[in-house]
Parts: C-alpha cells; sequence; structure tokens
C-alpha cells in the first residue's frame, strides 16, 4: 500500500523544516534558541482540537522546567496563521508557535495525517499528534508519533525523564536504535 508513512527514528537527523510564527519570524522547528542545547517539537491537530488547546496550555507548566534543562520549546500546526490567530484566543501560552505545516513537511517527520471530517473541522489535511526531541547533535533523541489525538506522552514524565537523560552522570544514551 503506497500511503504508509515513513517514521523518524531515534538518533536520526531531524529534518531541516522552516515555519513561520505569529511575530514575523521564520524558526527551523529542530534548531533550540539560543541558551539551550536541546529542543522539543510538539506537533498538534490544529485550530480545531480541543485536546490540543488542552495539551498546548498544560504545555505552559512545564516551560520553566524545560528551561531549567536547557531544552527549548515550539509547537507547530498545519494551520494557516488566521487559524492560529483565532486559536490564540483560547490558548494560554507562554512558548512560540509555528504555522503552515504542509502535508510533505508532516510526512518528513513522519507524522500520521488527517483528512478534516467535515468543512467544519478545518479545511486542510492536518498532522495528528507527534512529538520530538532533538538533542544537542540535532538528532532525535526522543519521539512520540500517535494517530489520534487520545494518546500523547504525560508531561510531568516526559518533563522529569528529559532532565534524567541529559544528567551526564546517567550516561542514557538515545533508546530504540534497532530498526
Amino acid at each position: 500500500m503506497s500511503n504508509y508513512t515513513q517514521k523518524i527514528h531515534p538518533g536520526a537527523e531531524f529534518p531541516v523544516i522552516n515555519l513561520p510564527t505569529l511575530d514575523g519570524t521564520e524558526v527551523e522547528i529542530g534548531k533550540p534558541g539560543q541558551g539551550f542545547d536541546w529542543r522539543l517539537v510538539v506537533v498538534y491537530r490544529g485550530r480545531h482540537c480541543p485536546m490540543c488547546t488542552k495539551y498546548l496550555n498544560q504545555l505552559t507548566r512545564f516551560v520553566d522546567q524545560l528551561k531549567d534543562i536547557k531544552v527549548d520549546l515550539i509547537a507547530v500546526s498545519g494551520d494557516s496563521k488566521a487559524q492560529l490567530e483565532s486559536h490564540m484566543a483560547s490558548l494560554e501560552i507562554n512558548f512560540p508557535i509555528a504555522y503552515g505545516l504542509s502535508t510533505e513537511q508532516m510526512k518528513a517527520l513522519g507524522a500520521y495525517i488527517s483528512d478534516p471530517r467535515s468543512p467544519e473541522e478545518t479545511d486542510h489535511p492536518f498532522a495528528e499528534p507527534a512529538l520530538y526531541v532533538i538533542n544537542e547533535d540535532g538528532r532525535v533523541q526522543v519521539v512520540d508519533i500517535s494517530n489520534n489525538p487520545f494518546v500523547r506522552p504525560d508531561l510531568a514524565t516526559l518533563t522529569r525523564g528529559l532532565g534524567w537523560i541529559k544528567d551526564p552522570s546517567n550516561n542514557y544514551p538515545i533508546r530504540g536504535m534497532h530498526n
């Protein structure tokens, strides 16, 4: 069947994907900002998904803990600028969101892609939730890809785990390297 997606494997280089943010800048989503050495990329379905709104708002509570371990954060979706602007009214976030993730970029990330159930839901194919942690070498340290909005990593567990992984005394390798 030709519609199987290719998944990003642990240890692989994260693809170069540049997207705009509402402040008018274009960011390379896998590259951490200044003062950070790792990047957490959260792919969400879009404005139409109430579970995504809830997850993004919960993520706000973990930004300081992520900063403490030098993990930068960005969320991305296939929504348009207008859809993201509309969504901001129900978001209480303190991290950047990029928009305009194309179907080809979704495929490059290995995200599952869905069509809307109706025009009222949204007007474009969208990525199902995915999460990538990119290390200082630009490689995928952690990956979690879901095919529906009901399965997502627990943020407290993820944040604690990243702190443990990044502690040099634990000498924790990238896991899942056998394909």
